[in-house]
This record gives structure tokens, sequence and C-alpha cells, in this order.
């Protein structure tokens, strides 16, 4: 009996030391990327592939239809397909856009997400097919390797029901501060609201953006402080150099290049520029961070601001969604903030992540928590242990990621340095890029490059 006491200390013993080890390989990474694309949808990118790449995404399978006219669903209607190409001119996304699309032109609360192609046929007769239109993975090579390499995430919306700004100043303040729409004045004076960047460099972490033509987030006010004026970077100079470095900052922003420069073509996804850039793009950062002396400690999260006005067969959430801060949305329809948007496209990278990864709902913090964009500063938060509160009342609710890095003991040693027989169609073009990764680097494909384009 007198011996129990010691092996009951022992076990205890044991025991702290396997929950303290769990809890530190749970915590892996000391830096987060993040690149945020423009206006495509997730059955638009991604939904073919649950059909050649995992059966597990909540993807597409033909069957998926709208009706010409909502108010007679019964005549005609038009169906996905897998023949997406290069789009002009570019579908409808406005507040009101969306609100047909999601909800048709009746006055239903409930998503039928039956609109899409009704409300492209009130902008134009050619855009009602191809907003029920999906990409064949062949035709988004980069997308493709990765789904299967790495994780991605078949519930993550948008935050709004809306366009571009609204978005993208929920991806790092959880809130637009009452915008649907982009208000000109509001964009050069700035939004007030305090961002995750404000809470990174208050516990003495870092931050970097690294731009390619102009920083959006430069909108938020807080940002043109000049004690962050040397957080910003040109992306062609920096990027590369920082990340074979090793320096890259606890959170690097990547923000794509939004229009063409130059001769140099946009990048961004956005119509009416070709996703082949697009996909370069994303294929460069990846090839730099695998590189990198910091691979093994970093997330890299590549989502889209919101779908662009592509159909989605996925409702979007509307019940008991918080209002970030009290704010609500212009005349006539006073938003009050309290639906997402559209799902969209995210993919997530890292040597922690599992090989063939699909993440489709949220593990809360509430019971209906979501994926979206506000869980991105509420997992930065929880990731580096801020000591700040949360942004908004959307990032304390939103779901949070961190787990996506928490299964495995010890990172991976077989991430690609390459995609395979890369193929990528670009249909504006008339051209065809064909290679095969030669000594483990993208870099050593052999392409057959358009007349007049220069995309390496």
């Amino acid at each position: 009996m007198g011996s129990s006491k010691p092996k009951s200390s022992i076990l205890m013993f044991v025991v702290f030391l396997c929950v303290f080890a769990t809890a530190q390989r749970q915590q892996p990474i000391k830096t987060v990327v993040v690149l945020v694309m423009e206006n495509r949808s997730f059955d638009h990118m991604l939904g073919w592939m649950k059909e050649s790449i995992n059966t597990l995404i909540n993807g597409v399978t033909g069957d998926e239809c709208n009706p010409v006219s909502t108010k007679s669903p019964r005549k005609d209607s038009i169906c996905f397909t897998d023949d997406a190409e290069f789009v002009d001119p570019d579908p409808g996304h406005s507040f009101e856009d969306v609100l047909q699309q999601v909800f048709g032109s009746g006055s239903g609360s409930i998503p039928s997400m039956n609109g899409f192609v009704e409300q492209a046929l009130s902008m134009s007769p050619n855009l009602s097919e191809t907003v029920m239109k999906g990409f064949k993975p062949d035709s988004v090579p980069i997308y493709a390797a990765l789904v299967k390499e790495f994780a991605v995430f078949d519930r993550w919306f948008s935050s709004i029901p809306g366009p571009t700004q609204p978005n993208r100043l929920f991806v790092y303040s959880a809130t637009s501060h009452g915008s649907t729409s982009h208000i000109k004045r509001q964009l050069a004076k700035g939004y007030p609201q305090k961002t995750i960047f404000d809470s990174l460099h208050e516990n003495g972490l870092d931050f970097g953006i690294y731009f390619q033509n102009i920083p959006t987030t430069l909108f938020y006010r807080n940002l043109r402080k000049l004690k962050y004026i040397w957080k910003f970077h040109q992306y062609d100079l920096k990027f590369k150099r920082d990340a074979r470095d090793g320096k890259l900052p606890p959170l690097t922003v990547i923000e794509p290049r939004y229009f063409d420069l130059k001769g140099i073509p946009a990048n961004d996804d956005h119509p009416s520029h070709d996703v082949a850039h697009g996909q370069m793009l994303v294929k460069e950062v990846y090839e730099a961070l695998r590189a990198s002396p910091q691979w093994n400690e970093t997330l890299f999260i590549i989502t889209y601001d919101e779908h662009g006005g592509f159909f989605d067969h996925v409702k979007t959430p509307f019940v008991n969604i918080p209002n970030p801060d009290g704010n609500t949305g212009p005349a006539p329809y006073f938003f009050k903030f309290d639906r997402l948007g559209v799902r969209v496209p995210t993919i997530m990278v890292s040597p922690w992540i599992k090989k063939g990864t699909v993440i489709s709902g949220a593990k809360g913090p509430a019971e209906n928590s979501e994926f979206e964009h506000s869980s991105i500063p509420a997992t930065i938060k929880k990731m580096f242990n801020l000591s700040a509160n949360f942004l908004t009342h959307r990032d304390a609710w939103a779901g949070t990621f961190e787990h996506v890095v928490g299964d495995l003991s010890s990172p991976r040693t077989d991430c690609p340095d390459f995609v395979r027989f890369l193929k990528v169609k670009c249909s504006r073009m008339e051209c065809l890029i064909e290679g095969r990764a030669r000594k483990g680097s993208l870099s050593s494909l052999k392409v057959s490059v358009c007349k007049n384009l220069r995309i390496f």
C-alpha cells in the first residue's frame, strides 16, 4: 500500500508530459501567409474536384440546375457544366445582385441558390451559361495538386453577400464597418476599425504586406500610420528574398496584381482576368515557401474575397449570424449583417497537414459557427496567443482552423517541390502551357508561351 502514492505521482507526471507534448505539437505554426484572390465561387473553381480528386469534397455532379426564371421554375433551366473558360463580361456581384442569386426574384427568406441564371440574364444573354460553368481540375492544375496534397475547406463563406472591398475588410478586421458596396469617399478616407495587424503590433509581433501594384490593406486607416510604413514591401523585390532568407514575418500578406501593369497581366483571378495567371502566382508563392527555411513552421492560406456572381449550390448561412459591431447597411436594404455570403474556394498548405484533408463544418466556438473570412483573425489570435480582445462579435463567433495542423506529430517530408505534368489552358490567348517538372522545380517547366505574353 505504501508504494501506491509514488506510482500515482509518476502516472500523473507521465500524463502531464503527454498533455504538454500534445499541446506543443498542436501549435507548430510561426508564420501565417495569406493570399486572397478575387471573385470566384467554390463550385466554379473546385467543384469538379469531387469527381476526380476526392469524393469527400462537397462539390458538383452536373445535376445542379437553375431556372431561367425563378417565377416559372418548371420552364427552361441551365445546368452546371465543366467547360469554364475566359469570362467576359464580369458577372454581377453587388449586394442587390447576390440577393437575387441567393433568393430568386420572389420574397422568400430561405436561400434557394436558384437565381444565378435569372440574375445573369438580366445583365447579358451570354452570361446565363457562363455563371453555370466550372473548371475541370486540369484547367486549374496548381489547385488540383494542392487539394490532393494538403487541405481544402468546402464550407468557407464570404463574410457578406456582396462585392470585393466589404469582404476584404472582414479578412483582417472582422467587419466592413457598415459597408455593403464600394464607397469611394470612404475608401479614400480609410476605414477606422481595429485590425488584426494592430493586435499583432500590440503584442510585439511583426507583419508584412507584399503588394504588386496597390495594397488594398491601406483601406484600413490605421495602416496609414507612420509606424507601419516599413511593413509594406514590393512583392517582386522582397517576397522571394525574404522567404529564402527565412525573414517572413508572423503574418505575411500577399496582395495579387489587381490590374494589368506595363504589359504584365493581372493575376488576381477577377474576371475578365485569365485564371492561368492566378495559377502562376499561387505556384510562385508555394515554391518560395517550400524552399524557405521557415517551411516547417508555415501555414499558407489561399481564399477568395467573394464568389463574383458564379453559381454555388451550398445554401448561404442565415440563422443567428452575429452582427459584428452594431452597424447596418445603407438604404434601401438596411442590411443587418446577419447572414453570410456565397461559398468561396479555400485551400490551406503546410507540412503539418495530412495529405487529402477535407474540412467541412466548424467545431465551434458557437453551435452555429461557420468558416468565413473572420476566421482568419480569430485563428491568428488563437495561434499566436494574442492578449488583445476579439476585434468584433463576428470573429468571436467564427470557426477557427488551428486544428488543420494539429493531427501530425512532426512535419511531413513528402511535400512536393513541383507539380507533375502541368497543363494550363489559356482560353483567351489560345495557347497551351505544357511541361513536366524536372530537377524538383516548377521553374524548369518547358513552356509554350502565347504570342506577346510572358507568363514566367
